[in-house]
């Protein structure tokens, strides 16, 4: 194998790819990336037999050919060769390195050989469509925070993405995230072949690895689900996901419907105010008091071994006084996705779950369990 390729095209399709490696292997091929050489492009496709990536670069190939490289390696010298440089990557009939040459530098990398590498298989019958790429990552910027990391609870380990109806009957693209102490939704008008796309959930890794993939897209990002694969196609670039095989629990009975006591107030003032008051709250628990009046909003923190703090704040607040606690990072986490000047929250009891709201955004809901304070 024998080609030329200009560096940034190079990096850009290791990028895409290379972040699916896991870095610590008992296996030695699964911390290579497959490069193939022919047709006038270098395919590189890296896997950790739960998540494949491929991506394609435009290449000056004098003599085709296939082999594997070490992932990380590979990156970090392509990463630190000159910018605008034309990198030779050579792999000689009778050695088992890859050399690669750019200007005056020179690098060679253990290999192994391309015939050992796994690559995931398509399912057929997938459902098939194409949807925005604002939109794709949309739906994933405002649910992915809330995907729990509890190992046990697997079927939480990631986005639930389905075809769903409004309350007004429209058709929409939803996705949903729970830990079971918060819950986020968002959703977009549902793009031709998804509306009735049964509910699969998407791993936490590979919402991570879509998210950076429509990064450098602009127009629609093609996507095909099945029972146990789902397939992003962005460009050139295509990530092939097992699904986890689980039930998602039913998120409808957790979304407040009669909660009437409503909160106003300047979102940025908020989410400042609760990063500076549980600066003092314990590091484990993390839970902040919010002492709701008419016109106003006071976050307390009162821990015998870590201190005491407290700030008000003015808010449109009009119901009965009511004290109620939460999690200062997961309202930090919700505050950082509020897109309005204001946020709104709606309020039950003090042990019940808090409906949050974007004012500008009707698409995306957030719900949040209390703490006892």
């Amino acid at each position: 194998m024998k080609l030329t390729i200009e560096r940034g095209d190079l990096l850009n399709a290791l990028s895409h790819v290379q972040n699916v490696v896991e870095r610590r292997n008992t296996i030695p091929i699964l911390s290579n990336v497959l490069l193939e050489a022919g047709n006038g492009e270098l395919k590189l496709t890296a896997t950790d037999l739960d998540i494949e990536a491929v991506d394609s670069a435009d290449a000056s190939v004098e003599r085709e050919g296939a082999v594997t490289a070490p992932a990380g390696t590979l990156f970090d010298v392509v990463r630190k060769l000159p910018a605008g440089s034309e990198v030779v990557l050579e792999v000689q009939p009778s050695s088992s390195r890859l050399q690669i040459t750019a200007g005056r530098s020179h690098f060679e990398l253990p290999t192994l050989p391309a015939a050992d590498f796994q690559t995931m298989s398509s399912d057929d019958g997938a459902t098939k469509f194409a949807l925005d790429a604002k939109d794709f990552a949309r739906l994933i910027d405002k649910t992915r925070f809330a995907i729990s990391t509890e190992e046990t609870r697997y079927y939480l380990n990631g986005v639930y993405l389905h075809g769903a109806k409004t309350d007004e009957g429209d058709a929409v693209l939803r996705t949903v995230a729970t830990d079971g102490h918060r819950l986020a939704l968002a959703e977009v008008p549902a793009p031709a072949g998804s509306e009735d796309l049964e509910g699969v959930i998407v791993p936490r890794k590979a919402v991570a690895e879509a998210r950076r993939l429509v990064d450098t897209v602009d127009g629609d990002v093609e996507i095909e689900v099945s029972d146990t694969k789902i397939v992003v196609r962005a460009g050139r670039a295509v990530l092939t996901s097992k699904l986890i095989d689980g039930s998602f629990p039913d998120y409808g009975r957790v979304i407040p419907k009669g909660n009437d006591k409503k909160l106003t107030l300047d979102n940025k003032s908020f989410e400042a105010a609760v990063d500076r008051v549980s600066t003092v709250s314990a590091e484990r628990s993390r839970s902040v008091k919010l002492s709701l009046s008419e016109g106003k909003l006071v976050l307390a923190v009162n821990h015998a071994e870590t201190g005491a703090g407290n700030e008000e704040l003015e808010a449109e607040y009009a119901s009965d006084p009511m004290e109620i606690g939460f999690n200062a990072k997961y309202l930090l986490d919700i505050a950082g996705q509020i897109e309005a000047v204001d946020v709104e929250f709606m309020f039950n009891d003090p042990a019940s779950p808090a409906l949050v709201l974007d004012p500008s955004d009707d698409s995306a809901r957030y719900v949040l369990m209390p703490l006892r304070v």
